[in-house]
């Protein structure tokens, strides 16, 4: 049941070229957004799609994965964990920020 507890699978576009950045010792990381769509009926009848956007976040090997073969449009799963973080902005003031961090990634469509 451990291995059930903030799970976050999706399968999505991504919505821009990854951002990588590259750290002291060579350890890297990749962020990038995921566009996931889903369908519904309204009261109407009228078929209704609704896009969500989620930040993802990937470290190390996966994050090289990215950098090689990830590029905007592809389609991609990703299997991670829904993390909160906050900082603050050069102004000072205090942001929040909810992202997925990617334990794998698989590469879909061509």
């Amino acid at each position: 049941m451990n291995a059930m507890k903030n799970k976050v699978q999706l399968i999505g576009h991504v919505g821009q070229e990854p951002e990588i950045k590259s750290f002291d010792g060579g350890k890297k990381v990749a962020n990038i957004t995921i566009a996931t769509n889903d369908f519904y009926i309204n009261d109407k009848g009228d078929k209704v799609e609704q896009t969500e956007w989620h930040r993802v976040t990937a470290w190390g090997k996966t994050a090289e994965i990215i950098e090689k073969y990830v590029t905007k449009g592809k389609e991609v799963a990703i299997d991670g964990k829904l993390t909160h973080r906050s900082y603050e902005d050069k102004d000072g003031t205090k942001r929040y920020v909810t992202e997925v961090v990617v334990n794998d990634i698989l590469l879909l469509g061509k």
